[in-house]
């Protein structure tokens, strides 16, 4: 591992399953779609389906995107690499896909598929990413986009050397309720000023001790990422833009978690967040992270205006407020005009030249990889770390 990474992506090899043997795709909240450009290349699949191959065909694919792919009539899906050669002919079997690839080097290697899915832990990403585009595929990334900035960095300057290509993250979902109504209001300035913004995102459970080692407490499949911080930034800055620094503290309430083979190892990933950071206006935000909160009051957005208030509770629930009100009223959201997850059709409609895929971009996940690793610099370092990362 290179000087640059910090010393906390050091890891205990002996407890690890070893980088680049592995393809396990992981279990990742449902998440929409978005990417940046009109593919010039839609020549190459006129009059015929877009092939798409999958590597890492965990739960979440299984569950959510395969049937997404399956249900474009533009688009087939025409093979799949899992970890082993049994695991992707299961997949296979079961989903009725033609072939089943025992590495993901095979199914790249293949010139009938157009378009990868990664649906890979992060660790993989980037090397999946770049390998894909050498390839001549566009490229679907499943989020987190990598274990660090430096990472996430090469995968967007790949994207660039390869502008007919298509090539997307996976954003997050979490804010699809309440995403367009929040960005209405700010848009029409029902706030006017935006002051201050509180975020928190609280685990309402009480955490087991010792609990089990997820690949999310992993740093090594995991990286820098830490919670669902990542994931609320991506929102904010559909709401409110980008952040210009960072200061943050953490906590690692649980410093010990156990593996699969039931030992006990060290925790370098904390469970506990707080974090400060300035918008591009100078207004505050604070957000709140925790997975050792039992019994909390959960998830809850509070953006504060010179002229008016936005409050979203637990269960995306809006209210809002203006100046001369006595108290909050709920607001409506109706179903029709939320967003709405679509990520294969935007993906597959990008590579015709349909449409332009808007979120999200490779440079919308390098910010988020910079805010997410600033966090930790910080809390490392108890310093404040200016925004875009040096």
């Amino acid at each position: 591992m290179s000087e640059k990474k910090s010393k906390t992506l050091e890891v205990n090899k002996t407890t690890k399953i070893k980088r680049r043997t592995v393809l396990k795709s992981a279990a990742i909240p449902l998440v929409a779609s978005f990417t940046s450009r009109p593919s010039t290349a839609q020549n190459s699949v006129i009059g015929r389906k877009i092939r798409v191959g999958i590597i890492g065909a965990g739960a979440n694919v299984r569950n959510v995107q395969l049937a997404g792919f399956r249900a474009i009539a533009e688009c087939e899906v025409a093979a799949v690499a899992n970890r082993t050669l049994q695991s992707s002919q299961r997949v296979a079997s079961e989903f009725g896909i033609p072939k089943a690839y025992g590495s993901w080097q095979e199914l790249l290697a293949d010139e009938e598929i157009d378009a990868v899915l990664i649906g890979t832990w992060p660790y993989m990403h980037r090397d999946l990413t770049l390998a894909s585009l050498e390839s001549g595929k566009h490229v679907m990334c499943q989020a987190r986009m990598a274990n660090n900035t430096e990472e996430a960095r090469e995968m967007l300057a790949a994207s660039l050397r390869y502008p007919d290509l298509i090539s997307q993250l996976v954003p997050t979902s979490t804010s699809y309720v309440i995403d367009n109504v929040v960005q209405r209001l700010v848009s029409e300035s029902y706030l006017g000023d935006v002051l201050s913004v509180e975020i928190q995102r609280l685990r309402r459970t009480f955490v087991e001790n010792p609990a089990e080692l997820d690949w999310r407490h992993d740093v090594e499949f995991s990286g820098v990422n830490t919670l669902n911080l990542g994931s609320t930034y991506e929102s904010m800055m559909r709401w409110l833009g980008p952040g210009n620094q960072v200061m943050a503290q953490t906590k690692t309430h649980v410093a010990k978690r156990l593996n699969r083979d039931g030992q006990s190892v060290d925790v370098e990933i904390p469970d506990h967040v707080d974090v400060i950071y300035e918008l591009a206006n100078s207004a505050q935000v604070h957000m709140r992270f925790s997975e050792t909160t039992g019994l909390s009051s959960g998830n809850q957005t509070w953006i504060h205006g010179s002229d008016g208030t936005i409050f979203v509770d637990n269960r995306q629930n809006v209210f809002v407020g203006r100046r001369g009100d006595n108290e909050l009223s709920p607001l409506p959201n109706p179903v029709q005009e939320q967003a709405y997850y679509r990520v294969e059709e935007e993906f597959i409609n990008a590579i015709l030249g349909r449409e332009e895929i808007s979120l999200n971009s490779f440079a919308t996940g390098v910010q988020y990889m910079e805010w997410t690793e600033a966090v930790h610099r910080s809390a490392a370092s108890g310093r404040r770390i200016e925004l875009p990362l040096v």
